[in-house]
């Protein structure tokens, strides 16, 4: 499909710089079908029903936004993937500037050698010393807040919470699970109480993410791989969910690509650990989710393709548009919204 059909316009008032607090006091746009419906966050369990299941993204944030010195030029570096222990794939800001084998004084007594020079321009960065690079980050990195966000401020403390889900367990990620970050201790419990369960899952989610899409055509589009992981017991416990009549509503679109990943043609969920790269587009047949819960998402984003191909495209041009008039927040930081495709 041509790019230049997931374009829409965008208010830059409309972009959020700071998340709702409470959490849960963000707005829920619900598309139901073809239909529309303002609520709120705090809604959810209204609008879902017993049996039914919420899958997060346990992955956590760490803080992978690096900026250094090659001598006398400024390097910035935003790591994407773990390659092993010590070495990391990141995108280089300034990169004309660096040459392999040369060194990165990131300050703090935390330096990295450019191993390697990718095809699509990214750097492999192997960390020196015998300390975890994740307790390297944490004195010289701060919080990727993404480019919508930190081009209009500078990261601060508040975002080192704020940027982080309450179901952050595993070290990793370079963006949030956004949707993820809605939810509070009190509406689980609300959710528990209408009998609906949750279920994590881990997707360490890239930088990648955050690229824009460069291509004319999305069969032109290449994806930046992720590492994920879905255990045999999560696998067993979705797959019963659906057999007893339940649904399975992905918590953002990084658990919905690794469910989507994970499933069988038969739209049995098998455990799974690996890379994705999975790329939704409409057209798309949906096996493993049954509704998702999002963000607002960018304009010819691989993310807007996803919803699109989940809902359809006219149904999401529609949904945006309202949602744009009706003053809710975008991005990361933003409202939220709740796609139950027909059945």
């Amino acid at each position: 499909m041509r790019v230049d059909a997931f374009d829409f316009d965008l208010p830059p008032e409309r972009i959020a710089l700071r998340p709702a607090r409470p959490r849960d006091a963000a707005r829920m746009l619900v598309v139901h079908g073809g239909a529309i419906a303002d609520a709120g966050v705090r809604d959810l369990p209204s609008w879902l029903r017993a049996g039914d299941c919420l899958v997060f993204n346990d992955t956590r944030v760490i803080p992978a936004q690096l900026e250094g010195r090659r001598g006398e030029a400024k390097i910035g570096a935003t790591l994407h993937k773990r390659v092993d222990l010590r070495r990391w794939q990141a995108f280089v800001r300034n990169a004309k500037r660096l040459r392999v084998g040369e060194t990165i004084d990131f300050g703090s007594d935390v330096a990295a050698v450019a191993e390697e020079r990718l095809a699509d321009g990214s750097f492999i960065l192997a960390f020196g010393g015998d300390e975890p690079v994740e307790v390297l980050l944490e004195r010289a990195g701060t919080m990727p807040l993404p480019p919508y966000i930190a081009g209009k401020r500078p990261t601060d403390e508040d975002d080192r919470s704020d940027y982080q889900t309450m179901f952050a367990d595993k070290d990793g990620a370079v963006a949030a699970p956004t949707a993820a970050l809605h939810f509070t201790p009190d509406l689980l419990a609300s959710l528990a109480s209408a009998g609906i369960a949750t279920e994590t899952l881990t997707l360490h989610v890239g930088a990648g993410t955050f690229l824009p899409v460069k291509a004319d055509d999305t069969d032109d589009h290449v994806m930046h791989a992720e590492w994920g992981h879905i255990d045999a017991a999560t696998a067993d416990r979705l797959n019963a969910v659906r057999a007893n009549g339940g649904r399975v509503i992905a918590i953002g679109t990084t658990s919905l690509r690794l469910l989507e990943s994970a499933a069988r043609d038969d739209g049995v969920i098998a455990p799974f650990e690996g890379d994705t790269a999975i790329f939704i587009t409409p057209g798309y047949r949906f096996k493993a989710i049954d509704g998702l819960m999002t963000n607002f998402h960018l304009p010819r984003s691989t993310l807007f393709m996803l919803v699109s191909a989940l809902m359809g495209l006219e149904t999401m041009q529609a949904a945006y548009a309202h949602a744009i008039a009706a003053g809710y927040r975008f991005y990361s930081y933003g409202d939220a919204s709740l796609l139950l495709p027909r059945a």
